[in-house]
């Protein structure tokens, strides 16, 4: 059953430098949700944050009515939340379907002591999950490559085979940091397909981050603006490329970057 995320007033501060500043949002169980902004904006972070990889200086994180500000990362497991990163953490020398196998990690009956001892239970759980992690590696477009390694793949299919690992998971919140990056144009749209197919069929609210405004116009249904770790505005992506507010900050950032 998809989960709700509410965010309330979360900052984060390094030092004194302030990553984030009393940023909020809200995404309903079902929800596609984006967050946008130019480099430097913050969304990462705040990934950062409602993962578990960073601990708010102050606010709130909740998953359903369950606070999980600070929580550890193996704890929003139990939660039902899976990630995607920027840069996928793959075994480069393990095949693509080991890869994803990793993501049930979670999921196994038993401990390493069973395992080792490859008892008859151990053994159909394995080969169960083994025929899940190729059904989505074929949901995705990728089940050609499941026998291969990774370091015979473009970075952009290590984003599908990452988002695949999660997935083993059976989460209920997934967020997806950046899926379209190093993907060609014409590789996009089934990008978009796959990500409205797994909220559709699994019952998952996605979170995505995303520079690919195209992709964003076409699957999100709401959107946050964040610029220099602030909320700009929220609402639906029409509406976040229409703001004069937004229009500026990303026209400023770009003239910015020229300039450096």
């Amino acid at each position: 059953m998809a989960a709700r995320l509410t965010v309330r007033d979360v900052s984060l501060h390094f030092g004194g430098v302030n990553v984030l500043d009393d940023v909020s949002f809200e995404a309903e169980p079902g929800q596609i949700f984006g967050l946008v902004g130019p480099n430097g904006a913050g969304k990462t972070s705040l990934f950062n944050c409602i993962s578990g990889h960073y601990t708010p200086s102050a606010g709130s994180i909740k998953i359903d009515d369950t606070e999980v500000r600070g929580s550890r990362p193996s704890n929003l497991a139990r939660h039902g939340l899976a990630r995607t990163f920027q840069h996928p953490a793959l075994q480069l020398h393990n095949t693509v379907l080991d890869n994803v196998m990793l993501g049930a990690h979670s999921r196994l009956p038993g401990g390493p002591v069973e395992w080792s001892l490859k008892l008859p239970h151990t053994g159909r759980a394995e080969k169960a999950m083994r025929a899940e992690a190729r059904a989505l590696l074929e949901r995705v477009g990728l089940g050609w490559a499941a026998d291969m390694r990774p370091d015979e793949l473009s970075h952009g299919l290590h984003k599908g085979i990452e988002m695949c690992r999660a997935l083993m998971m059976h989460p209920r919140l997934l967020l997806l940091d950046e899926p379209a990056a190093g993907l060609p144009h014409s590789e996009v749209e089934h990008l978009i397909e796959t990500v409205r197919s797994i909220r559709d069929q699994d019952d998952i609210t996605v979170i995505i981050v995303e520079h690919h405004m195209g992709l964003i116009a076409a699957l999100t249904d709401r959107v946050m603006v964040l610029d220099h770790g602030r909320t700009l505005m929220t609402g639906t992506a029409a509406e976040a490329q229409n703001d004069p507010r937004v229009i500026e900050a990303y026209i400023g950032k770009e003239v910015s970057d020229d300039a450096a």
